[in-house]
């Protein structure tokens, strides 16, 4: 149990909200973290950091001449390998690169696919089959929610 505050503990606690910082997108964060189920906040942050890096690669070969064949050449790069990934639903449009958010990489989690295939009803019960090693791959056993699914293994 957790003691009492003392009276100048709480006065210098009174202006503080431990949820939701105005240095970070906290609350949205939670939201993400709820509804997709993830565990640690390190995944979140590494999906949001992959997605800023994947959106600068995207400004960057967009910003080249457009006649460039290597500007063609890796804009289809990257496309194939995002659409490969699952995280946009086709090769044709280079203007979807740069909507690829941290959610993107959060429907392709391995319990979201089983909840969307209808292989169980919700994200706790895919999370917990699971962790506890009753999901299979391929030959592959997983035992980590955080698994990504690509394309192919679908």
């Amino acid at each position: 149990m957790v003691r009492k505050l003392k009276f100048h503990e709480q006065k210098l606690l009174k202006k503080v909200d431990f949820i939701s910082w105005e240095l970070d997108n906290n609350l949205h964060e939670i939201k993400i973290m709820k509804k997709y189920m993830i565990q640690k906040r390190e995944h979140y942050t590494l999906y949001n950091k992959l997605s800023r890096e994947i959106r600068t690669v995207a400004e960057k070969i967009k910003s080249l001449d457009s006649k460039d064949p290597f500007r063609n050449e890796q804009g289809a790069q990257l496309l194939e390998k995002l659409y490969i990934m699952g995280l946009i639903t086709t090769k044709r449009n280079f203007e979807l690169c740069s909507k690829v958010t941290a959610s993107c990489f959060c429907r392709r989690r391995l319990p979201v696919i089983m909840v969307r295939s209808k292989m169980v009803q919700t994200l706790k019960a895919a999370t917990t089959y699971i962790e506890q090693g009753h999901v299979r791959v391929g030959p592959q056993l997983i035992k980590d929610p955080a698994f990504l699914v690509s394309r192919y293994l679908c």
